[in-house]
């Protein structure tokens, strides 16, 4: 039969749902604080309790000093008694001996009582607290035990939990003893238990709602995107699907809406929109500004501005797409993650229309539109006139800003990368170390360490990219002159790489090639200079020397030139572009020295340069299989016999 002391050990473990082993060790503590505070023993005194828990007997061992001749009973021990409980026990060592004070079960159970309790009762809230921290961040079954206009008190069987008016649903009304579900928000300790803060408005007990109704989540089918929600308006949920031929939306929904229904009820009537996932962003943002139709979104990633999406939508849209107090398109930005500008067609066309008629960076594209921008024009005017338009001219309307708002757009992606490869380019010039080197250390002067720092500016790295792109940007900085800019380049100057330096190609020599035929006929050519046919650009060079006047002031190449007209003398030459470009340098010195004599007109000289560059030709031979030079000489000047030409 067990003892009472069995039975009351019992008893406490199951009313306070605590573990033997706990209950144990909240005695044992008790009965030492008894035997200190009954003896008066030091809290450096080693005590150690140990109870039997068949008949309750308790004994208690202090830790003391052996000794020859005990003066203190409380702390010394003989070396007789001390080898009693440790028999190699010495002179002058310490040893837990039994101490058990006489009649120390009815004064320990008067001392320790308050004690145990106070061990029990902490105990107890540790057990809770490790309980519901597991359970933080789970969806739970409450009844509601009390109502205040601050909070709801929640009870959780051994815990109770606080459900603030921040945290309940706009408009809900509870009634006690109602049960209700509750998502565990957070857990925390105080000196009075655990305190557990529960919500009805958090997206995720939407998400935890849904994992509990519909069974293709819970087997890994369907994958819960995102969620936003507004409690007690409207919650938008975006899923999708893990395997093929799963529906994401019609699971949720369920047969006849039966399991979204049953989400809603258990939520005050919350509206609910389940919508597909896509990774495309335009796809995703259209789709997620149902149940309003959308023509067209156009996407801006611009890092300084953020991600932007402009949403065109029919006018009879607009509404419905921004929703009642602009709820519709709240939910769909924190959903897609993007900023939202919705606009109806009619002022998506204004707005086009000002941006290519007004605008430099876009003037390009009114050209392009040509008469579809005048019956755009037309189409607005009668709009502006309240005269309703047909279905035809919105159409224009919508392909005319799909046009133009898809090429701004184009045109914006291109500059940013054109921005980020700068970007790179600029980060390849500065040493990655640069970016380790805090800005005291830079040593500079506190004045302008000062203006760096609260501008922002934290480490080299940083001054230094700004420096390479934009050095004007820190001019501009209030109290940063020339001296301090100066001092800042001597600063920043070992974090630059240096110039890789240029290394010019090795020219390798070019193996002959067999070319095709040249579309001029050399022999053709042959024939019309000896019959006297001029070419088109000789006639053209004789007009215009002729009205120039300056026949008589003619350089040689010039000369030549005017002689040729009446006969075209070609002397084949192979090229030589080494000689080429001595030749040319030295006709540049015969313009320069000619007009620092004679002074001739700009237009007189600039006609002499053109008529000197027209008087050599470079044509194909097809005999030798390269390319020649060919000059028009004055008769006479060069023998016809050492001319190589099969006629």
């Amino acid at each position: 039969m067990k003892s009472e002391f069995a039975l009351a050990f019992n008893e406490i473990t199951e009313r306070f749902g605590l573990s033997p082993e706990t209950v144990m060790h909240a005695l044992e503590a008790a009965m030492i604080s008894a035997y200190r505070r009954s003896v008066n023993a030091s809290n450096a005194q080693s005590v150690e309790v140990k109870i039997t828990l068949e008949n309750g007997e308790v004994e208690v061992f202090a830790e003391k000093e052996v000794v020859e001749g005990v003066e203190n009973p409380l702390t010394e021990v003989e070396l007789a008694r001390a080898r009693e409980f440790d028999p190699e026990a010495e002179l002058g060592g310490m040893v837990m001996v039994e101490s058990t004070p006489e009649d120390f079960g009815r004064v320990a159970a008067q001392t320790a009582k308050q004690v145990i309790l106070q061990r029990l009762r902490e105990a107890e809230r540790d057990a809770q607290y490790d309980e519901f921290i597991e359970r933080e961040g789970d969806m739970v079954h409450g009844t509601v035990h009390s109502i205040t206009p601050q909070a709801v008190t929640v009870g959780l069987g051994r815990a109770e939990a606080i459900l603030p008016r921040n945290q309940q649903i706009p408009g809900e009304r509870f009634r006690v003893r109602d049960r209700i579900r509750i998502y565990v928000l957070e857990v925390r300790k105080s000196p009075r238990g655990p305190v557990i803060v529960v919500s009805r408005t958090h997206p995720s007990m939407l998400r935890r709602l849904l994992e509990m109704e519909v069974p293709e989540i819970n087997q890994g089918l369907v994958e819960i995107k995102a969620i936003a929600r507004e409690a007690g308006k409207r919650a938008k949920v975006a899923v999708s699907a893990l395997r093929d031929g799963v529906d994401p939306v019609g699971a949720c929904v369920g047969l006849r809406g039966v399991r979204i229904q049953s989400i809603v009820r258990d939520l005050n009537d919350e509206k609910i929109d389940v919508i597909e996932w896509n990774p495309d962003p335009a796809t995703f943002i259209s789709k997620a500004l149902s149940p309003a139709r959308v023509n067209g979104v156009y996407l801006d990633e611009d890092p300084s501005r953020g991600k932007t999406a402009m949403v065109v939508v029919p006018e009879d849209q607009l509404s419905l797409a921004i929703g009642r107090a602009g709820v519709n398109a709240r939910l769909a930005a924190r959903l897609t993650s993007w900023r939202i500008d919705i606009k109806d067609l009619i002022e998506a066309t204004n707005e086009s229309l000002i941006l290519i008629t007004s605008g430099s960076e876009f003037i390009d594209l009114a050209d392009q539109e040509g008469e579809i921008l005048e019956r755009v024009e037309a189409i607005i005017a009668k709009k502006n006139e309240n005269r309703p338009a047909t279905p035809e001219e919105y159409q224009i309307l919508t392909s005319f800003v799909d046009r133009i708002q898809s090429e701004v757009m184009r045109r914006r992606s291109a500059g940013l990368e054109e921005r980020r490869r700068l970007a790179s380019v600029v980060e390849s010039t500065i040493l990655p170390e640069a970016y380790e080197v805090e800005l005291e250390a830079l040593d500079l002067n506190t004045r302008t360490m000062n203006i760096l720092a609260e501008s922002g500016y934290t480490n080299a790295g940083q001054i230094l990219a700004k420096w390479i792109t934009n050095s004007d940007a820190l001019l501009g900085l209030q109290g940063i002159g020339p001296k301090a800019m100066e001092e800042i380049e001597e600063k920043l100057a070992v974090y630059r790489r240096e110039e890789p330096a240029v290394v010019e190609p090795e020219v390798e020599e070019t193996p002959d090639v067999e070319m095709e035929e040249p579309a001029v006929d050399a022999e053709a050519a042959l024939a019309a200079a000896e019959a006297g046919d001029e070419p088109a650009e000789l006639q053209e060079a004789a007009e215009e020397q002729a009205e120039s006047g300056l026949a008589a002031e003619l350089t040689p190449e010039a000369d030549v030139l005017e002689t040729a007209l009446d006969e075209q003398i070609i002397d084949e030459t192979p090229i030589d572009f080494a000689k080429q470009v001595e030749e040319l340098e030295l006709d540049f010195a015969d313009v320069i020295e000619t007009k620092e004599l004679d002074e001739p007109d700009e237009e007189d000289e600039a006609d002499k340069r053109k008529r000197r560059t027209k008087s050599r030709v470079m044509e194909y031979d097809p005999d030798r299989g390269e390319m020649i030079v060919t000059r028009r000489r004055k008769r006479g000047e060069v023998d016809p016999e050492d001319i190589d030409w099969e006629i």
